[in-house]
């Protein structure tokens, strides 16, 4: 696990990026949790997911936004996140010039950023969410939603509880074309306290098939 410096909008960004073997392989960029409240690239959830794309064969990298750890800046209420993580997948565009797709993933306030960098880069091909913030932020920006997803949910998060994510899934698979995969975990609260393991099978269970989805259309045609 590399470390890596960026550039980003307020400075220098830090990271940390796995380099997969295969030339062409897909990338994916995972977001921690809020700066503000504890929020880093080291976050449990944040790791095992980036760990799950590095098992699936991915480029992956995690950084830190502004102003957490040795990334420089400030804190800029999410406008300047997006930025950082727009840099991010710049960066990484650049170091694989080949790469077969894009994912994004994002843990609480990385959800939300995550999916507001959906809505601006449609080279993005699939995105994982896991306890988006949904009775904090608005998500009506997701209209349309580019493509379909996975989104994760606790049913005893404390912070964003349950039914506000169901209904902004509901809304979401009413559009034409998307369709979200919402998987409930059973006792799992907001920091998903013993479930990092949940989380990493959900992802790898969703992008692993439709990994092995495009091979089979690719080996028809």
């Amino acid at each position: 696990m590399p470390e890596v410096m960026f550039a980003g909008p307020d400075g220098r960004l830090e990271g940390r990026y796995h380099h997969s073997s295969e030339s062409n392989a897909p990338l994916a960029l995972i977001l921690h949790p809020h700066p503000l409240h504890g929020g880093t690239m080291n976050n449990r959830i944040t790791y095992s997911m980036y760990r799950s794309f590095e098992k699936l064969g991915f480029s992956v990298m995690r950084f830190n936004f502004r102003g957490v750890g040795r990334s420089q800046g400030r804190y800029d209420g999410g406008i300047g996140e997006i930025a950082d993580a727009a840099a991010a997948l710049d960066w990484m565009q650049m170091v694989n010039p080949n790469s077969s797709g894009l994912w994004i993933a994002g843990y609480s306030f990385g959800a939300f950023v995550s999916m507001q960098l959906l809505m601006r880069r449609p080279e993005i091909s699939g995105w994982i969410s896991v306890a988006p913030p949904a009775n904090s932020y608005d998500f009506g920006f997701l209209a349309p939603c580019p493509c379909g997803g996975l989104m994760l949910h606790g049913d005893a998060d404390e912070l964003v509880p349950e039914p506000s994510v169901r209904k902004l899934v509901d809304k979401l698979n009413t559009q034409k074309g998307v369709s979200i995969d919402y998987r409930v975990c059973p006792g799992a609260d907001h920091v998903f306290a013993s479930h990092a393991d949940t989380v990493s099978a959900a992802l790898e269970d969703y992008v692993g098939k439709i990994i092995a989805r495009k091979a089979l259309a690719l080996a028809a045609d």
